[in-house]
C-alpha cells in the first residue's frame, strides 16, 4: 500500500468512524431524553403523594393536639377548682 492509499484508507475508515459515532450518539441522545422524561414523571408523582402525605400529617397532628389539650385542660381546671375552695 502506497502513502496515497494509506491516507484515503484512513480518510475512509474515520468517515465511516464519524458516521458511527453519530448514529450511536443520536441513539443514545434519545435514550437519555426518555430516561429525563421517567425522572421528571417520577419526580412530579412522588412530590405529589409527600405534599398530601404532609397535609395528611398535619391534620393527624392537629387531631392529636386537640385530644391532648381538652383532657390536659380539664385536668388544670378542675385542680384549679380545688385550690380555690381549699382557700375559702
Amino acid at each position: 500500500m502506497n502513502d496515497d492509499e494509506l491516507k484515503r484508507f484512513i480518510e475512509s475508515t474515520a468517515e465511516k468512524t464519524r458516521r458511527h459515532f453519530d448514529v450511536v450518539a443520536e441513539r443514545l441522545d434519545s435514550k437519555l431524553d426518555l430516561l429525563a422524561e421517567g425522572v421528571t414523571g417520577a419526580v412530579d408523582r412522588l412530590d405529589s403523594k409527600i405534599d398530601r402525605l404532609a397535609a395528611e400529617m398535619a391534620n393527624e397532628f392537629n387531631d392529636v393536639r386537640s385530644m391532648i389539650k381538652f383532657p390536659h385542660h380539664a385536668d388544670l381546671q378542675a385542680r384549679v377548682e380545688r385550690l380555690e375552695s381549699s382557700t375559702h
